[in-house]
Order: structure tokens, then C-alpha cells, then sequence
């Protein structure tokens, strides 16, 4: 689920406007304006509003949110903006409004004067249904539902695909080979196009001096030009970023080409490519990708549910797809694009919705739902039986040797303390350990007994993090006791390293006597008691 609250710029808002906010969008050069849209329809914006981009009828910045009137209860469907910023926006009924920096004609109203409000893009598009819009850096499409694609604005590099380099003062056809042919969606890298046709064919247009339109040379474009290195496969997704491009087709391969400075092609290396090169190929089916022409990053997730990041993350080059703990592209541009904008617009989920992980980690030890109790300590916790049965072979096996309909529902436990199992059994529903070093002594006994490899890791990483010289030899002593090799060697590294503060402790002395006897023994043969 999108959490807003991950830009940065939406800590100015209070947690009751957050929670109100079903779509967002943030842009500017420095993500410094932002726009969303309530769950009654509304629609407000607030930031820097540099050239007018806020669209409130003023140049004046403001730190809260203001409504603009003119948009609200328009339903919006498509959303981009560009980087003088201008904003483009489609509504479901297919109207497009344009405001903001004009100084090249992108609001298409025929002028190059700001647009400080919200106006209808009227020339050619008004009676067309646009479902789609985009923005490059000072150019403007839109795609209609017929499948036709305008453009306009600045068109040095023939990005408006109108056969010259002149600026286009409102939306234009953009015909050639995309005569008679249906697209189904567009893109836009800072000078460049793109269009996806309902065929699965790519076509590209305008600055191609980085490789970016995909065609095997840098020369620049100025109508759509088909990428036919991608002849042999079906397209159905395409997005830019600065100067780089990604596809993605329907059997879930990805393919990249143009800038790669950053290493945002994927590519293992930081070598520009004229032409489309697979990448992620030993990862499983890719079902979204994402880049956006303000940056340099890229995103992809898998059919698996991760999500990988790659390009310009914080500054750092990232050559090869990492793997990240998000859950959805969007957090990526949040957290390490530069700026922290969005890639598209936001769609918040209402707040009832949770995903299978987030339902199982609320219905742990719910009394409601729970069909079996364990009393640990005299003490309940609630668990479901089935859950129990799926995530662990120990209950899987327990339950098919002797679980009938007359067993009583209340497992006694006794060789495992209250913290200690409900750990493990929390563990079960979440994947997620949340424990004290000496209690996940007690949870690496548990993980040994029952055969868990995967928390007996986790247990000792906790283990490891926490230890102090208070309670260095506990946590050796119990590392040789369950036969964790890595862990054993890691707490006899720390005690040689501190070893005149532990030698001081309770713990050292109250040591069982063989093992004291051996971990002297083990301590002189490295050196540490010559003196």
C-alpha cells in the first residue's frame, strides 16, 4: 500500500489531511510541490509554487494546503508535469487542464504566458477523450481513446514529432507512421517520445543523442520512427526517464536502453546502449516498471511481489537490479530518487484494505478468529491452526500423527518460556522477530528443537547486535550449548576483544566449569592471557 507519508514533503501536512488523501502527485526540481486529491473529491495543492506550478492564481508560496476550485469533483484520471514545472492533468470524463511554466507554448493555449490556473486544453483535444497524458521536460502529450496522440511545446530536438524543429504553440496530431495505427501509451524522457501501439510495437521520436529512442544510432527524430529491435516481442508497458528508456512485455521481459551514467540500465555496467539489451534476465516474470524523466532512476517488481531499484539511488550508482524490502515502485522514488518525486500519479488504497501479510500479522492471538490456544506460563495465545499447519513442518507433522476432532483445542507447553514461544508463534504470522539477546537464546533453542534454519539465523543476528560485555559469556555459553558454530565464533571474538572487562563480570565466574575450562584453554592458545 502507497504511504505518502514516505515523501518528504507531506510531513508538512497533519495525520487527519494525510488520512484524507486518495491520489497524490509531487514534483518540482526539488520535489518541492506537491497535489492531491481527497476522498470527497477535492483537490488541494501546497509548496514552493515556483512559475505558477501550484496553479492558485498567484506566485505565492504556501506551507498549506489550498484548494483549487476549478478541479475539484473533475475525477482525475492522468496526471504528469514537467520540469519547468508544468502540469498536465486528464479528468475520467477525458478533459485535460494545463497551468505552470508556458515560456515554450506546453500548455498548448497558444501563448507563452504562465498559466497561474488551472485552463482546459481546448485546441484539437476538445472533442477528443484523452485517457493518458505526459510531460517531458518543456513538451506535453496526450493520447485519446481513439488512439490518436497529440503533442506540443518545445520541439528543438523534434520531440513534438511534427517533421521540424519549431516550437509547437497547441496541440498537434502526431501522424507519419503513427497514421492510422492505434497507441496505447505514452512517455516522455526530458527531449524524447514514446508510443506504445496496441500491437505491442514501440516507436520513438525526438533527442536521441544517448541512445535513448532504442533505434541503433544517436541521431535525433523528428517523427515517430519504429524501435525495431524489439520486433520479436509484444510491448504493453514503456517508460522514460532522463535519457533512458525501459520496456516491458507481455511475457514480463524487461528491456533497456539509451543513458546509463548512472548505471540505470540494469546492465552491470555504466556503458550507454543505441539499442534495447534484456536485463534481469535470471529474475522472475517483471509485472511493472517504472522511471520518470526528473531522474535518473529505474524500478521494476516482479510477479513475486519485489521490488528492485537500480540508477541514481541517493547519489550512489547502482549498476545491477538491488533488491529492495519495498512493496511497491512508488517507495523507491520516495525514498532514493533525486528529487523525491513521484513517478506517476498516486493511488492511495482506503485504509480498510490489507494485503494477505497484513491481515495474518492482525490475526495473530485474536481470540475471535483462533481455533487452537497454546498456555505457555499459565498464560493463552490464540494461533489458527491452519496457519500453524502451513508455515511449520514441526505443527504440519504433529497435527497429521495425532490431531482428530476430539483433541482437546489447549496445547500446554513447559519446556519454553511465555516471551519465547509467543515469539516463535508471532514469528509464524509475520516472518519478523522482535526479541531481547538473552531471550533469543531461549528462541534459538526453540529454532534448533523444531528444526527452523531461517530463525535460528535470525536469532542470531539478534544475538550478535545485541551483545554487550555484560552479557558476552551468556551468550557464548549458549551459542556452544545449541551448536551454533558462526555465533559461538563471533561471541569468543568479542570476549578476546574485551576480554579484561568480561574477566570482571558475574557471567565469566558463574560459567559452567568444563566450558570455562575450554574457552581458557581456547583463549591462551590465541594469545590473549600471555600477559
Amino acid at each position: 500500500m502507497v504511504d505518502v507519508g514516505k515523501w518528504p514533503i507531506f510531513s508538512l501536512l497533519s495525520p487527519q489531511e494525510i488520512a484524507s488523501i486518495r491520489k497524490a502527485c509531487v514534483f518540482g526540481t526539488s520535489a518541492s510541490e506537491a497535489l492531491y486529491v481527497t476522498d470527497n473529491d477535492e483537490v488541494f495543492v501546497f509548496g514552493l509554487n515556483y512559475s505558477n506550478c501550484l496553479g492558485t492564481g498567484d506566485n505565492q508560496s504556501t506551507l498549506v494546503p489550498k484548494k483549487l476550485e476549478a478541479l475539484c469533483g473533475k475525477k482525475i484520471k492522468s496526471l504528469s508535469y514537467g520540469s519547468g514545472p508544468h502540469v498536465l492533468l486528464s479528468t475520467e470524463d477525458g478533459v485535460v487542464y494545463a497551468w505552470g511554466h508556458n515560456g515554450y507554448s506546453q500548455l498548448g493555449n497558444g501563448t507563452t504566458n504562465q498559466g497561474v490556473a488551472p485552463i482546459q486544453v481546448c485546441t484539437n483535444l476538445l472533442i477528443k477523450q484523452v485517457v493518458e497524458v505526459a510531460c517531458g521536460s518543456h513538451h506535453s502529450m496526450a493520447l485519446a481513446a481513439d488512439g490518436e496522440v497529440f503533442a506540443w511545446g518545445y520541439n528543438n530536438c523534434g520531440q513534438v514529432g511534427s517533421g521540424s524543429t519549431a516550437n509547437q504553440p497547441t496541440p498537434r496530431k502526431v501522424t507519419n507512421c503513427l497514421h492510422i495505427k492505434r497507441v496505447v501509451g505514452i512517455a516522455c524522457g526530458q527531449t524524447s517520445s514514446m508510443a506504445v501501439l496496441d500491437n505491442g510495437e514501440v516507436y520513438g521520436w525526438g533527442y536521441n543523442g544517448n541512445g535513448q529512442l532504442g533505434l541503433g544510432n544517436n541521431g535525433n527524430q523528428l517523427t515517430p520512427v519504429r524501435v525495431a529491435a524489439l520486433h520479436s516481442v509484444c510491448v504493453n508497458q514503456i517508460v522514460c526517464g532522463y535519457a533512458h528508456t525501459l520496456a516491458l512485455t507481455d511475457e514480463g521481459l524487461l528491456y533497456a536502453w539509451g543513458a546509463n551514467t548512472y548505471g540505470q540500465l540494469g546492465t552491470g555496467n555504466k556503458n550507454n546502449l543505441l539499442s534495447p539489451a534484456h536485463i534481469m534476465v535470471e529474475k522472475e516474470r517483471v509485472v511493472e516498471i517504472a522511471a520518470c524523466h526528473s531522474a535518473h532512476t529505474s524500478a521494476a517488481k516482479t510477479q513475486g511481489g519485489n521490488v528492485y531499484m537500480w540508477g541514481q539511488c541517493r547519489g550512489q550508482s547502482v549498476i545491477l537490479p538491488h533488491l529492495t524490502h519495498f512493496s511497491c515502485t512508488d517507495d523507491v522514488f520516495a525514498c532514493f530518487a533525486t528529487p523525491a518525486v513521484t513517478w506517476r500519479l498516486l493511488s492511495v488504497e482506503h485504509e480498510d484494505f490489507l494485503t494477505v501479510a497484513e491481515s495474518l500479522k492482525k490475526e495473530f492471538d485474536s481470540p475471535e478468529t483462533a481455533d487452537l490456544k497454546f498456555r505457555v506460563d499459565g498464560k493463552y495465545i490464540h494461533v489458527h491452526k491452519a496457519v500453524l499447519k502451513i508455515r511449520c513442518e514441526h505443527f504440519r507433522s504433529m497435527f497429521q500423527s495425532y490431531w482428530n476432532e476430539d483433541m482437546k483445542e489447549v496445547i500446554e507447553i513447559d519446556q519454553f518460556s511465555y516471551p519465547v514461544y509467543r515469539a516463535f508463534l508471532q514469528y509464524l504470522y509475520t516472518d519478523t522477530v522482535d526479541l531481547s539477546p538473552e531471550d533469543a537464546i531461549g528462541l534459538l533453542d526453540l529454532a534448533t528443537s523444531y528444526c527452523e534454519n531461517r530463525l535460528k539465523k535470525l536469532c542470531q543476528h539478534i544475538i550478535k547486535r545485541g551483545i554487550t560485555v555484560e552479557n558476552a559469556f551468556s551468550l557464548f555459553s549458549a551459542a556452544v550449548r545449541y551448536d551454533a558454530e558462526d555465533l559461538e565464533e563471533f561471541c569468543f571474538k568479542f570476549c578476546i576483544n574485551h576480554l579484561t572487562e568480561v574477566t570482571q563480570t558475574a557471567a565469566f565466574w558463574q560459567m559452567d566449569g568444563p566450558l570455562l575450562k575450554e574457552f581458557i584453554a581456547k583463549a591462551s592458545k590465541c594469545g590473549a592471557f600471555k600477559n
